[in-house]
């Protein structure tokens, strides 16, 4: 009850991407298939964020999908999104190529409709020049959107890496679809633009893009944040992240909906990471409340 009530004085709701617990689920030491349950009693979080590699030979299995979000809304937790990865370029400057990248993630638009999601994430890669790959995925993109709009479903672009950890390519891209169910979910720490999945944990990144420059950036589009988290110091802050800067961006900016802990750490477990997050972010949403 105390934590319930502390969420509901917060500027913003607290969910839980699927992600952090990506090493106790392939080591079999958590089911994918309870993510529901396991965010709710285990860590007093009411919303999830699945993703997509759990999953793959469930994708078509709609009473599958069914049985999740029965568990969900038995557990009083709300399915926010499914992260999709590889299934393809939906900026490949190959059209052939391009298409059927489209068309794979046609089945994880139908998959979060049946489990009540509002969105998927996707990547926005490509290979070839930044004006080549963005043309690409205005088309790329545009054509999922169209189709994930019939089932009133979100696609949005997480800064993972290479040109989509620039905001500037990223909202140009948005403009020109110009559709409502089209949006962004920043990610406090994926902004190198030199590499490939965009981590900036380990300070081996060539080119990074300000953490706060393109957070702030992104927030104009957003329908959702990723509060990425490394390792913590002895106060129980971010090392590499200023939480309460970072947390104040957010708020200046209006947003108001769910914040998802993704503790990608390892200097704590990963349930002890994940309790820090959230604790993290309860301290610091309090002091701007």
């Amino acid at each position: 009850m105390e934590n319930e009530l502390m969420t509901k004085q917060l500027f913003f709701n607290i969910s839980l991407a699927q992600w952090s617990l990506h090493r106790s689920i392939e080591a079999k030491q958590e089911d994918p298939s309870l993510f529901p349950l396991t965010a709710r009693q285990k860590f007093g979080i009411g919303a999830v964020e699945y993703v997509n590699q759990f999953y793959v030979d469930k994708v078509k299995d709609a009473a599958y999908w069914r049985s999740l979000r029965k568990q969900a809304e038995d557990q009083d937790v709300q399915s926010l999104l499914i992260m999709v990865d590889d299934e393809g370029d939906l900026g490949n400057t190959d059209d052939a190529q391009r298409s059927t990248a489209v068309t794979n993630h046609h089945k994880w638009v139908d998959a979060a409709a049946m489990l009540g999601c509002h969105s998927i994430r996707i990547n926005a890669f490509g290979d070839g020049s930044k004006e080549d790959v963005g043309s690409a995925m205005v088309d790329g993109l545009g054509r999922l959107c169209e189709y994930a709009s019939e089932s009133a479903i979100n696609v949005l672009i997480e800064n993972h890496g290479l040109y989509s950890s620039d905001p500037s390519w990223v909202a140009k891209i948005i403009k020109e679809i110009g559709l409502s169910n089209c949006g962004t979910l920043p990610d406090f720490g994926n902004f190198c633009l030199s590499a490939k999945w965009g981590s900036t944990q380990d300070g081996s990144c060539e080119e990074a893009y300000d953490l706060y420059d393109g957070v702030r950036e992104m927030l104009p589009f957003a329908k959702g944040v990723s509060a990425k988290s490394y390792m913590f110091d002895e106060s129980g802050d971010q090392v590499m992240i200023d939480y309460s800067k970072m947390l104040k961006i957010v708020k200046d900016a209006g947003f108001d909906g769910y914040i998802g802990i993704e503790y990608e750490g390892s200097d704590k477990t990963e349930e002890e990471g994940i309790k820090a997050t959230k604790a993290l972010l309860e301290k610091i949403g309090m002091s701007l409340s």
